[in-house]
């Protein structure tokens, strides 16, 4: 078992049953997934755009990752139903764990001006949406072999009712909120 799973069973149950009185531990809201989001908008010229997004995701999640299409014409944006133009991945079990780990104790302090995540981008589910803008704060990329800076979207799934929940499981989990 990953060291951030131990960590939630060990720390993280106790705490929430405690402050959210729970009758049973299985109430207890859990991670239940992360999904990461990777738009490429330029791969409708650049078809190669898109292979590097996808070799940068894999290295990123150590996962290989699905490739979206667009689901309708957009005469504006020159694009087509269909056209290939971004790629997600979604981790579940122990991948999940270790992602999340290397994103908050490795990835978010080495961002420029860190001062925490935005702590209000709850979706009213109990799910948390995380805005990256370069792939270079994860120690697996390195500088020499990218071609472009593209940022993801990071989504974290929770079993939480209410925001508030999910704000403290994702707190014990060592999420750096903004103040």
């Amino acid at each position: 078992m990953s060291r951030m799973k131990d960590f939630y069973l060990s720390e993280v149950v106790p705490a929430m049953i405690k402050k959210f009185q729970y009758k049973n531990p299985m109430e207890v809201p859990k991670l239940e997934k992360i999904v990461i989001n990777m738009g490429v908008g330029e791969a409708r010229e650049n078809p190669k755009a898109l292979e590097s997004a996808v070799s940068d995701m894999t290295i990123i999640s150590g996962q290989k990752p699905i490739i979206t299409k667009a689901k309708k014409s957009i005469a504006n944006f020159k694009l087509r139903e269909g056209m290939p133009i971004g790629c997600k991945v979604t981790l579940r079990g122990p991948k999940m764990y270790d992602f999340a780990d290397r994103l908050i104790s490795l990835a978010l302090p080495r961002v420029r001006d860190f001062r925490g995540v935005n702590a209000n981008a709850f979706d009213g589910r109990g799910n948390y949406a995380l805005g990256i803008k370069e792939q270079l704060i994860f120690p697996e990329i390195s500088y020499d072999k990218i071609d472009k800076v593209r940022g993801m979207d990071v989504i974290f799934v929770t079993t939480a009712k209410t925001d508030e929940e999910a704000r403290e499981l994702l707190t014990l989990l060592g999420m750096p909120f903004a103040k």
